[in-house]
Protein backbone atom coordinates (compact mmCIF):
# COMPACT_ATOMS: atom_id res chain seq x y z
CA UNK A 1 0.00 0.00 0.00
CA UNK A 2 1.27 3.45 -0.96
CA UNK A 3 0.05 6.60 0.82
CA UNK A 4 0.29 10.12 -0.57
CA UNK A 5 -0.07 13.10 1.76
CA UNK A 6 -0.99 16.29 -0.12
CA UNK A 7 -0.01 19.35 1.91
CA UNK A 8 2.95 19.53 4.29
CA UNK A 9 1.53 22.08 6.71
CA UNK A 10 1.18 21.38 10.44
CA UNK A 11 -1.42 18.62 10.14
CA UNK A 12 -0.21 17.09 6.89
CA UNK A 13 3.34 16.76 8.16
CA UNK A 14 2.09 15.52 11.53
CA UNK A 15 0.20 12.66 9.89
CA UNK A 16 3.04 11.90 7.47
CA UNK A 17 5.57 11.60 10.27
CA UNK A 18 3.21 9.53 12.43
CA UNK A 19 2.16 7.20 9.60
CA UNK A 20 5.80 6.65 8.64
CA UNK A 21 6.11 4.67 11.88
CA UNK A 22 3.13 2.45 11.11
CA UNK A 23 3.71 -1.24 10.51
CA UNK A 24 1.20 -1.01 7.65
CA UNK A 25 3.65 1.01 5.57
CA UNK A 26 6.94 -0.39 4.41
CA UNK A 27 9.88 1.92 3.79
CA UNK A 28 9.42 4.22 0.77
CA UNK A 29 5.67 3.58 0.70
CA UNK A 30 4.87 7.04 2.05
CA UNK A 31 4.90 10.06 -0.26
CA UNK A 32 4.35 13.73 0.57
CA UNK A 33 3.63 16.59 -1.81
CA UNK A 34 3.81 20.34 -1.28
CA UNK A 35 3.72 23.22 -3.74
CA UNK A 36 6.39 25.20 -1.88
CA UNK A 37 9.89 24.59 -3.23
CA UNK A 38 11.44 25.74 0.06
CA UNK A 39 9.25 23.32 1.98
CA UNK A 40 10.13 20.38 -0.26
CA UNK A 41 13.84 21.11 0.14
CA UNK A 42 13.50 20.87 3.92
CA UNK A 43 11.33 17.75 3.63
CA UNK A 44 13.94 15.97 1.53
CA UNK A 45 16.22 16.03 4.56
CA UNK A 46 13.76 13.67 6.27
CA UNK A 47 14.63 10.15 5.20
CA UNK A 48 11.43 8.22 5.85
CA UNK A 49 9.27 9.42 2.96
CA UNK A 50 9.55 10.47 -0.67
CA UNK A 51 8.97 14.15 -1.47
CA UNK A 52 7.26 15.52 -4.58
CA UNK A 53 6.37 18.93 -6.00
CA UNK A 54 4.23 17.78 -8.95
CA UNK A 55 1.00 15.86 -8.49
CA UNK A 56 1.34 13.96 -11.76
CA UNK A 57 4.55 12.34 -10.50
CA UNK A 58 3.02 10.79 -7.40
CA UNK A 59 -0.79 10.65 -7.41
CA UNK A 60 -1.04 7.77 -9.93
CA UNK A 61 1.22 5.72 -7.62
CA UNK A 62 -0.97 6.15 -4.53
CA UNK A 63 -3.53 3.77 -3.11
CA UNK A 64 -4.59 6.21 -0.41
CA UNK A 65 -4.64 9.99 -0.95
CA UNK A 66 -4.52 12.01 2.25
CA UNK A 67 -5.64 15.62 1.59
CA UNK A 68 -4.37 18.16 4.13
CA UNK A 69 -4.73 21.50 2.35
CA UNK A 70 -6.87 24.54 3.13
CA UNK A 71 -10.43 24.28 1.73
CA UNK A 72 -9.91 27.30 -0.53
CA UNK A 73 -7.21 25.35 -2.41
CA UNK A 74 -9.51 22.40 -3.02
CA UNK A 75 -11.15 23.33 -6.35
CA UNK A 76 -7.91 23.40 -8.31
CA UNK A 77 -6.63 20.29 -6.55
CA UNK A 78 -9.83 18.34 -7.25
CA UNK A 79 -9.60 19.10 -10.97
CA UNK A 80 -6.08 17.68 -11.09
CA UNK A 81 -7.10 14.60 -9.11
CA UNK A 82 -9.99 14.07 -11.53
CA UNK A 83 -7.53 14.04 -14.42
CA UNK A 84 -4.91 11.84 -12.73
CA UNK A 85 -6.90 9.58 -10.41
CA UNK A 86 -7.62 5.91 -10.97
CA UNK A 87 -10.35 3.46 -9.86
CA UNK A 88 -9.88 2.00 -6.40
CA UNK A 89 -8.01 4.91 -4.88
CA UNK A 90 -9.24 6.19 -1.51
CA UNK A 91 -9.32 9.82 -0.45
CA UNK A 92 -9.01 10.83 3.21
CA UNK A 93 -9.70 14.52 3.72
CA UNK A 94 -9.17 16.63 6.83
CA UNK A 95 -10.50 19.80 5.17
CA UNK A 96 -13.15 21.49 7.31
CA UNK A 97 -16.57 21.78 5.70
CA UNK A 98 -15.83 20.00 2.41
CA UNK A 99 -18.42 17.24 2.08
CA UNK A 100 -17.96 13.70 0.86
CA UNK A 101 -20.41 14.29 -2.01
CA UNK A 102 -18.48 17.38 -3.12
CA UNK A 103 -15.23 15.43 -3.20
CA UNK A 104 -16.76 12.47 -5.02
CA UNK A 105 -18.24 14.65 -7.73
CA UNK A 106 -15.20 16.89 -8.14
CA UNK A 107 -12.54 14.16 -8.15
CA UNK A 108 -14.43 11.28 -9.77
CA UNK A 109 -13.26 9.03 -6.92
CA UNK A 110 -16.15 7.34 -5.06
CA UNK A 111 -14.17 6.06 -2.06
CA UNK A 112 -13.93 9.09 0.22
CA UNK A 113 -13.35 9.41 3.96
CA UNK A 114 -13.86 12.69 5.76
CA UNK A 115 -11.99 13.23 9.03
CA UNK A 116 -11.61 15.92 11.68
CA UNK A 117 -8.37 15.82 13.71
CA UNK A 118 -7.19 18.24 16.35
CA UNK A 119 -3.95 19.94 17.33
CA UNK A 120 -2.72 17.45 20.00
CA UNK A 121 -2.18 15.02 17.11
CA UNK A 122 1.22 16.72 16.91
CA UNK A 123 2.26 14.99 20.14
CA UNK A 124 0.38 11.72 19.61
CA UNK A 125 -2.51 12.81 21.85
CA UNK A 126 -4.98 13.81 19.16
CA UNK A 127 -8.52 12.62 18.55
CA UNK A 128 -9.78 12.25 15.00
CA UNK A 129 -13.44 11.65 14.22
CA UNK A 130 -14.13 10.21 10.78
CA UNK A 131 -16.89 8.89 8.53
CA UNK A 132 -16.86 7.28 5.11
CA UNK A 133 -18.81 6.94 1.90
CA UNK A 134 -20.70 3.68 1.45
CA UNK A 135 -18.20 2.65 -1.23
CA UNK A 136 -15.43 2.25 1.37
CA UNK A 137 -15.32 -1.35 2.63
CA UNK A 138 -15.00 -2.43 6.26
CA UNK A 139 -11.53 -3.80 5.62
CA UNK A 140 -10.47 -0.50 4.07
CA UNK A 141 -11.95 1.36 7.05
CA UNK A 142 -9.91 -0.78 9.43
CA UNK A 143 -6.73 0.15 7.58
CA UNK A 144 -7.68 3.83 7.67
CA UNK A 145 -8.45 3.63 11.38
CA UNK A 146 -5.02 2.15 12.06
CA UNK A 147 -3.36 4.98 10.15
CA UNK A 148 -5.41 7.67 11.92
CA UNK A 149 -4.58 6.08 15.27
CA UNK A 150 -0.89 6.82 14.70
CA UNK A 151 -1.61 10.37 15.97
CA UNK A 152 -3.72 9.36 18.99
CA UNK A 153 -7.28 8.07 19.02
CA UNK A 154 -9.78 7.81 16.18
CA UNK A 155 -13.56 7.75 16.48
CA UNK A 156 -15.81 6.41 13.70
CA UNK A 157 -19.05 8.41 13.51
CA UNK A 158 -22.18 7.54 11.59
CA UNK A 159 -22.53 10.59 9.36
CA UNK A 160 -21.05 13.93 8.36
CA UNK A 161 -23.18 15.92 10.77
CA UNK A 162 -20.99 14.48 13.52
CA UNK A 163 -17.86 15.57 11.66
CA UNK A 164 -19.13 19.17 11.72
CA UNK A 165 -20.10 18.71 15.37
CA UNK A 166 -16.64 17.34 16.14
CA UNK A 167 -15.22 20.52 14.67
CA UNK A 168 -17.01 22.44 17.40
CA UNK A 169 -15.93 20.08 20.19
CA UNK A 170 -12.59 18.41 19.53
CA UNK A 171 -11.37 20.19 16.40
CA UNK A 172 -11.58 23.71 17.83
CA UNK A 173 -11.65 22.48 21.43
CA UNK A 174 -7.93 22.87 22.25
CA UNK A 175 -8.30 26.61 21.61
CA UNK A 176 -11.08 26.78 24.21
CA UNK A 177 -8.77 25.11 26.73
CA UNK A 178 -5.96 27.53 25.86
CA UNK A 179 -8.40 30.42 26.27
CA UNK A 180 -9.30 29.23 29.76
CA UNK A 181 -5.63 28.66 30.60
CA UNK A 182 -4.69 32.14 29.42
CA UNK A 183 -7.40 33.65 31.62
CA UNK A 184 -6.18 31.73 34.67
CA UNK A 185 -2.55 32.68 33.98
CA UNK A 186 -3.53 36.34 33.72
CA UNK A 187 -5.35 36.04 37.05
CA UNK A 188 -2.25 34.46 38.60
CA UNK A 189 -0.07 37.28 37.27
CA UNK A 190 -2.47 39.84 38.73
CA UNK A 191 -2.19 38.06 42.09
CA UNK A 192 1.58 38.55 41.99
CA UNK A 193 2.93 35.26 40.61
CA UNK A 194 5.78 35.37 38.10
CA UNK A 195 5.08 34.37 34.47
CA UNK A 196 6.91 31.06 34.97
CA UNK A 197 5.14 30.26 38.23
CA UNK A 198 1.79 31.18 36.64
CA UNK A 199 2.48 28.75 33.81
CA UNK A 200 3.45 25.96 36.20
CA UNK A 201 0.41 26.47 38.41
CA UNK A 202 -2.04 26.49 35.51
CA UNK A 203 -0.52 23.79 33.27
CA UNK A 204 -0.15 21.27 36.08
CA UNK A 205 -3.64 22.03 37.35
CA UNK A 206 -5.09 21.19 33.93
CA UNK A 207 -2.89 18.12 33.50
CA UNK A 208 -3.79 16.78 36.94
CA UNK A 209 -7.52 17.42 36.54
CA UNK A 210 -7.62 15.63 33.18
CA UNK A 211 -5.71 12.66 34.61
CA UNK A 212 -8.10 12.42 37.56
CA UNK A 213 -11.04 12.45 35.17
CA UNK A 214 -9.51 9.80 32.88
CA UNK A 215 -8.68 7.46 35.73
CA UNK A 216 -12.17 7.40 37.21
CA UNK A 217 -15.80 6.89 36.24
CA UNK A 218 -16.89 10.16 37.84
CA UNK A 219 -18.48 12.89 35.76
CA UNK A 220 -17.08 16.45 35.76
CA UNK A 221 -20.07 17.49 37.90
CA UNK A 222 -19.20 14.81 40.46
CA UNK A 223 -15.59 15.97 40.60
CA UNK A 224 -16.75 19.56 41.10
CA UNK A 225 -18.92 18.47 44.01
CA UNK A 226 -15.93 16.68 45.54
CA UNK A 227 -13.76 19.80 45.31
CA UNK A 228 -16.33 22.46 46.16
CA UNK A 229 -17.40 22.39 49.81
CA UNK A 230 -20.25 24.59 50.96
CA UNK A 231 -19.08 28.09 51.76
CA UNK A 232 -15.55 27.33 50.52
CA UNK A 233 -13.23 28.97 48.02
CA UNK A 234 -13.99 26.64 45.10
CA UNK A 235 -17.72 27.04 45.60
CA UNK A 236 -17.25 30.82 45.46
CA UNK A 237 -15.46 30.47 42.10
CA UNK A 238 -18.06 28.09 40.66
CA UNK A 239 -20.91 30.28 41.87
CA UNK A 240 -19.29 33.23 40.12
CA UNK A 241 -19.11 31.26 36.86
CA UNK A 242 -22.75 30.22 37.20
CA UNK A 243 -23.83 33.78 37.94
CA UNK A 244 -21.99 34.96 34.82
CA UNK A 245 -23.49 32.22 32.64
CA UNK A 246 -20.06 30.85 31.70
CA UNK A 247 -21.35 27.34 30.98
CA UNK A 248 -23.90 28.56 28.44
CA UNK A 249 -21.34 30.87 26.82
CA UNK A 250 -18.98 27.91 26.32
CA UNK A 251 -21.79 25.91 24.74
CA UNK A 252 -22.59 28.83 22.44
CA UNK A 253 -18.93 29.05 21.42
CA UNK A 254 -18.85 25.36 20.51
CA UNK A 255 -22.03 25.74 18.45
CA UNK A 256 -20.53 28.75 16.68
CA UNK A 257 -17.66 26.55 15.46
CA UNK A 258 -20.13 23.80 14.52
CA UNK A 259 -22.33 26.20 12.56
CA UNK A 260 -19.33 27.66 10.75
CA UNK A 261 -18.26 24.18 9.66
CA UNK A 262 -21.73 23.63 8.21
CA UNK A 263 -21.54 26.99 6.43
CA UNK A 264 -18.18 26.08 4.89
CA UNK A 265 -19.77 22.94 3.46
CA UNK A 266 -22.62 24.93 1.94
CA UNK A 267 -20.14 27.41 0.44
CA UNK A 268 -18.54 24.52 -1.45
Amino acid sequence: MKVLVIGAGNMGLTYAQAMSKSKLLKKRNLMILDSSHEKTLSLKKISHFDVYENLEDCLPLADLIFIAVKPYHSDELFKKINDLGKPGQIIISIMAGVTIKTMQEATGIPKVVRAMPNLPAQIGKGVTSYTAADEVSRIELLTIENLLDTTGKSLLVSNENFIDASTGISGSGPAYVFYFMQSMMEAALKMGFSPNDSKVLVSHTFEGAVELFNQSDLSPNSWMEKVASKGGTTRAALDSMEDNNVKELIKEAAYSAFNRAVELGKDK
